[in-house]
């Protein structure tokens, strides 16, 4: 089938066109490219065989020169890849630089600056808070329902889909232990998110607002921020997660640009405290996403968070990230932080879903409280489109090895 004959209510049609990093076979060589059904366009060759004015931001090896060309290139290159692969005039120019997928190596898309994770799901923080602080008045802590709480991550730990993760080793101590022990996490889990990829950076002393979130963040990812509950448990107190979050965080190859998603957009949950003045959404537009993610261990679907139920917006955590004078920088990614719904079906951790270990996952291949090497955990995810068509996320997946 030619590349321009994309099935009908393929997810991956040309309503969607994420962007990707790709080099062909025998070849280091990285380009960037566009997914239309199952194939990859070269969006470079593409753009410079059109005589298109933008082949200085698509004909590069990573995605950084467009995430800082701004929103306006952002619109204009994307209406221009639309009219390629959907023009009939276009088709006998470019049909020769289409690739299937199968046959290309799909790179981390742009190059990582700085990495923030969240804890945006009221759903997932009041689990959190129950397991752990089961006499609890309020299963949140105090400042949860006033601020997006998160870390700064390791930026340099973040890799791309398929890429293996190895059992990472520290401390770890249980309330019984008279001492700490150093070995392999023995409690490695999960973390269903989504990614937000920053283009255009913003001064230093100059606060990001609600409204000047689409100005500045480009689209979205799917992320797996793995976590060693036993080693982030010993040493979290007072000063959060280091060891037990930055050996690995994974991300989807696609990166969907904003503009595909508009379908998606939905007002978030009914806020419940009055919120100070840089984080009311009440007047802005809806900056939530209707996002339907599905957690596999093993090809075994055991969850599917709905994105559409996280408190905090990604505007909103946009915004509380630079409210103190920080400054952004293209390729800054910030994840929204576990997803997890209402239902035991929906929780996006390990952690949640056998409740600490106490009820374990009944696999076709065995029981499972946390992760086991060997288990290869794969999330992918779709949005509502236009006319009914899914826009597809494309997918995150990993493979627990151990480590040395």
């Amino acid at each position: 089938m030619p590349p321009f004959d994309v099935a009908e209510g393929d997810p991956f049609g040309p309503h969607n066109l994420p962007y990707g990093v790709f080099s062909l076979p025998g070849s280091t060589e990285r380009r960037v490219g566009v997914r239309l059904g199952d194939t990859i366009l070269d969006a470079g060759a593409a753009a410079a065989a059109l005589g298109s004015p933008y082949v200085s931001l698509l004909a590069r090896p990573t995605l950084n020169p467009l995430l800082a060309a701004g929103r306006t290139a952002w619109s204009d290159v994307r209406r221009a890849l639309t009219a390629w692969v959907t023009v009939p005039s276009h088709r006998e120019t470019i049909e020769p630089l289409f690739h299937p997928l199968s046959s290309v190596t799909l790179h981390l898309p742009f190059e990582v600056a700085d990495y923030v994770d969240f804890y945006a799901s009221e759903n997932h923080a009041r689990n959190v808070g129950q397991i752990f602080r089961p006499d609890a008045e309020d299963s949140l802590t105090p400042n949860w329902k006033h601020l997006p709480i998160g870390y700064h991550g390791r930026s340099g730990t973040v890799v791309v889909s398929g890429t293996d993760v190895v059992r990472p080793s520290g401390q770890r101590k249980a309330p019984s232990d008279p001492a700490p022990v150093f070995g392999p996490s023995v409690r490695l889990d999960i973390e269903a998110e989504v990614g937000f990829v920053v283009g255009t950076p913003s001064q230093l002393g100059s606060p990001v607002p609600l409204a000047a979130f689409r100005d500045h963040v480009f689209g979205l990812c799917l992320l797996n921020d793995w976590s060693a509950r036993d080693v982030q448990a010993w040493e979290y107190v007072p000063l959060g997660p280091f060891l037990g979050k930055s050996f690995t965080t994974s991300v989807s190859a696609w990166i969907t640009p904003l503009d595909a998603l508009e379908e998606a957009r939905v007002a978030p949950p009914e806020r419940t405290h009055a919120l100070l003045p840089y984080l009311d959404d009440s007047q802005e537009e809806p900056a939530g996403y209707d996002l339907r993610i599905s957690v596999a261990i093993n090809g075994h679907i055991v969850s599917e968070p709905p994105f559409s139920t996280m408190y905090w917006t990604a505007a909103q955590q946009l915004a509380h990230m630079t409210v103190n004078g920080a400054s952004l920088r293209t390729g800054d990614l910030y994840g929204s932080g576990t997803v997890s719904g209402p239902t035991q079906r929906e929780r996006g951790s390990l952690l949640e879903l056998t409740w600490n270990g106490r009820d374990p996952l009944d696999l076709p291949d065995g029981k499972r409280t946390f992760l086991e090497d060997g288990d290869v955990v794969t999330l992918t995810a779709w949005a509502p489109g236009p006319d009914g068509v899914r826009v597809g996320l494309g997918e995150v997946t990993g493979r627990i090895v151990a480590g040395s």
